[in-house]
């Protein structure tokens, strides 16, 4: 029988994987991040925790290809060639709240499951801490956009 929640789940810890390295990439360019990257890493955790309480476990192929997959993900055309263009900055930050949002809806799926294995309460401070995030990640986000993207005077 397929389980169809394990394979969910580590859908989910791949691009948890992916995101992290993202998160720890941006942090190193954009300050406003830094204080998100712990979370963010303990939220990975929870995704661990979460897939061996349900009687998964970790697929490695997927978890290599979402740490290759945000590489390659550098790999992108931004006005600049040489040097880190501000551009970036907006994508990733983009990149970002595309992540969080989407490990927000895994949560609240999670949520409603009603699976005994998973622990409600968990889920709960782990869909607040993802709002919180969301929230903050468009914060930064309109700011950079704003400086990177509007008209010069």
């Amino acid at each position: 029988m397929t389980d169809y929640l394990v394979i969910y789940l580590n859908d989910h810890l791949m691009g948890a994987t992916a995101g992290l390295e993202l998160f720890r990439r941006a942090a190193g360019h954009i300050p406003a991040v830094r204080p998100l990257v712990e979370e963010v890493a303990e939220d990975r955790e929870a995704l661990l925790r979460i897939l061996t309480a349900v009687g998964g476990q970790p697929d490695q192929v997927k978890v290599a290809a979402g740490w290759v997959g945000e590489k390659l993900g550098r790999l992108k055309l931004n006005g600049s060639l040489l040097s880190r263009s501000p551009l970036s900055d907006v994508i990733e930050l983009e990149s970002l709240t595309l992540g969080v949002h989407g490990k927000l809806a895994g949560w609240r799926l999670l949520r409603v499951l009603h699976d005994p294995r998973l622990d409600a309460a968990e889920l709960d401070r782990l869909i607040l801490r993802a709002e919180r995030q969301e929230e903050t990640l468009e914060d930064i986000r309109l700011a950079t956009g704003r400086t990177v993207l509007a008209p010069q005077a």
